[in-house]
C-alpha cells in the first residue's frame, strides 16, 4: 500500500480522533477548573511535574494530554495558581537563578489560559531581586519552566500585590525520571486522542500552516524556535546544524510516541546528530532557545535581541534528512 492510499484510509479515523480531542479537551478542562477553583490548597502551591503528580494523581495524566500533549521532556515544570490580582505579580531572581540560568515563567488567564505575558532569565537584568510584572486586575496562573538546572533546584517566591503568595521551595533535581516509564501509560484513550496528528502533519503540504501549528505545537516562550514533522515507522532522522546555531542555541529534541507520550529525548550539542529509526509512526519536536556564554554578554545584550533574527535564516541553518533503516 502506498503513502498516498495509507493516508486516505486514515482520515476518516483522523476526524473521529480530532473530534473526540476536542470533546474529551472541553470535559477535562472544565472538570479540572472546577478542581482548582474549589481546591484553594492546591490553587496556592507551586505543582511541579513528578511521579507522584503526573503518574499517582488520577486526573493529572487526563489533563496534561489534552492541555498540554507534546511534552517538553528538557525543563523541570512547575505551575501556581489560579489567584486574583490586583495590580502586580513579581518572582524572586535568587531563587530561580540558584537552579538555572535558563528559566521561563508565563502568566496565563484563568480561565480561559490565554498567554498574558511572560517573564524570562534572558530578558532580565540577573543582579535584581525581583522581577516584577504589572496585570490588570484578574484571575491568573503561572506556568514555569527551568533548563539546563543543577543539583541544586528551587522554585521560586512569588509576590501578587506585593504581598507574598508563596514560599520557594526545593525540589529533587531528578524529579524529571517520570518520563523514563511514561511511554507504558500509553492506552487506547490515549492513541485514540491524538490519532490525529500523525495524520494531520502528513496532509501538512495540503493543509494551512497555522492549523498545523494551533494543533500540534505547546505554547512556548517568545523566543522559543520550533521544527517538527512526522517519522513512519523505521525512519531515523538525520539532523544536520550550522556551527553558529550550535554555538548560540540550547536544542532539544523529542521524538513521540502516535499517542504523544514521549520515546526518545536529548539536548543536541554537535553539529551532526543522527536517531535510532523509530518502531513505530510518530512525530518529533526540536525546541531552539538562545542561549548566552557569560554574565557580562546577558548584562551587555539587554534587551536581548536573537541571535537569528527570521525563520527563513534560522531554517538554513538547520537541516534534516529523514533516512528508512532497520528496525
Amino acid at each position: 500500500m502506498t503513502q498516498k492510499t495509507s493516508t486516505i484510509f486514515e482520515i476518516p479515523l483522523a476526524l473521529l480522533s480530532f473530534l473526540f480531542y476536542k470533546a474529551m479537551k472541553f470535559l477535562i478542562g472544565n472538570l479540572y477548573t472546577i478542581y482548582l477553583t474549589f481546591n484553594k490548597s492546591k490553587a496556592s502551591q507551586w505543582r511541579v511535574l513528578s511521579e507522584e503528580v503526573v503518574i499517582k494523581t488520577a486526573l493529572s495524566l487526563p489533563v496534561l494530554m489534552t492541555k498540554g500533549p507534546r511534552w517538553n521532556t528538557h525543563a523541570i515544570i512547575g505551575t501556581l495558581g489560579p489567584f486574583n490580582v490586583n495590580q502586580s505579580i513579581a518572582i524572586d531572581l535568587n531563587s530561580a537563578n540558584q537552579t538555572t540560568r535558563s528559566w521561563i515563567a508565563v502568566i496565563y488567564s484563568f480561565p480561559g489560559y490565554e498567554t498574558i505575558a511572560s517573564l524570562e532569565s534572558n530578558r532580565i537584568n540577573p543582579q535584581e531581586q525581583w522581577a516584577s510584572l504589572a496585570l490588570k486586575p484578574g484571575k491568573y496562573s503561572i506556568g514555569l519552566r527551568y533548563y539546563n538546572w543543577g543539583e541544586k533546584v528551587i522554585v521560586p517566591t512569588v509576590k501578587v500585590d506585593d504581598q507574598i503568595f508563596v514560599e520557594s521551595q526545593s525540589i529533587p533535581s531528578d524529579i524529571n525520571k517520570f518520563y523514563l516509564d511514561l511511554i507504558q501509560k500509553k492506552n487506547w484513550f490515549y492513541l485514540s486522542l491524538h490519532y490525529y496528528i500523525f495524520t494531520l502533519l502528513r496532509l501538512r503540504k495540503r493543509l494551512p500552516e497555522s492549523l498545523i501549528k494551533q494543533e500540534y505545537l505547546p505554547v512556548g516562550a517568545t523566543d522559543t524556535e520550533f521544527v517538527y514533522n512526522y517519522l513512519t515507522r523505521g525512519q531515523a532522522l538525520q539532523i544536520s546544524l550550522d556551527s553558529d546555531l550550535v554555538k548560540n542555541y540550547d536544542i532539544y529534541l523529542t521524538i513521540y510516541d502516535r499517542s504523544s507520550l514521549p520515546l526518545t529525548w536529548s539536548q543536541i550539542t554537535e553539529e551532526n546528530y543522527l536517531t535510532k529509526p523509530i518502531e513505530n509512526n510518530g512525530y518529533y519536536l526540536i525546541r531552539m532557545r538562545p542561549k548566552y556564554v557569560s554574565l557580562e554578554e546577558v548584562l551587555k545584550q539587554l534587551p536581548v535581541q536573537s541571535v537569528i533574527s527570521d525563520e527563513e535564516t534560522l531554517t538554513q541553518k538547520l537541516k534534516l534528512t529523514v533516512k528508512t533503516g532497520q528496525n
